[in-house]
């Protein structure tokens, strides 16, 4: 339960809540803890939500399967990232994707009924929950910006630009692989290649793998009013 403990405290919902908090909550409600191997469907598209997951351990995807054949990665998720926070209290309640499981994973199911439960138990449940669906939107705000740039330089730039904000520091690592990346941003993946070397190129970054050092901050930022 410690490992539990551990992970529900760097969650969204449980932010703020120590150890002892968090264990006089869920004997509250009838949570269920599920193990999942790699490539295991953790939802499909078109299921019924009932729940929100945080997940415990491991990394799930959420992929959208189109009927070409194609799978596009629109997230990836770890250890106490949530998801379905927004899915069981809107009008259709069924998942808009399919999500899968890309190592072996565990995952935490809090139903709709207990998360209400949960915010009258506590309420800075309710400002914890709310600030989780906020940031949500802020998030998806921030990729229709990303789509609604022309040029792939731009699209580059701006997502750069936003992890240098979140980690406050020029050499960052991306959280995302050059596929995820690509998907991402809409943008091919050997288009993308290609960006980044031009920009490599032309001195306003340089990178290793994932990790991106950004040698010149005013270029990337003059690219998006360009």
């Amino acid at each position: 339960m410690k490992d539990v403990l551990n992970v529900l405290k760097l969650s969204s919902i449980f932010r703020n809540f120590s150890d002892e908090d968090i264990s006089k909550l869920l004997p509250e409600i009838s949570y269920r803890i599920v193990e999942y191997h790699k490539d295991d469907a953790v939802a499909i598209e078109g299921d019924k939500c009932q729940s929100i997951g945080i997940i415990l351990q491991g990394k799930v995807e959420i992929q959208k399967l189109f009927a070409s054949g194609k799978t596009v990665t629109i997230a990836a998720l770890k250890p106490s990232d949530t998801f379905a926070e927004a899915i069981i209290f809107s009008d259709v309640s069924k998942y808009p994707a399919t999500i899968v499981s890309s190592e072996n994973t565990r995952i935490i199911f809090i139903s709709k009924n207990d998360i209400i439960s949960l915010c009258t138990i506590n309420p800075k449940i309710l400002t914890n929950f709310i600030g989780l669906l906020s940031n949500k939107i802020l998030m998806l705000n921030k990729k229709i910006k990303n789509l609604s740039y022309q040029t792939i330089r731009q699209r580059v730039s701006s997502y750069i630009l936003e992890e240098h904000q979140k980690q406050k520091k020029l050499t960052i690592v991306l959280p995302l692989s050059r596929q995820q990346m690509s998907e991402y941003l809409g943008i091919p993946r050997p288009s993308l290649s290609r960006e980044l070397a031009h920009m490599k190129d032309e001195g306003l970054i340089d990178f290793n793998k994932n990790t991106v050092k950004i040698l010149d901050i005013e270029a990337l930022e003059f690219t998006l009013i360009d």
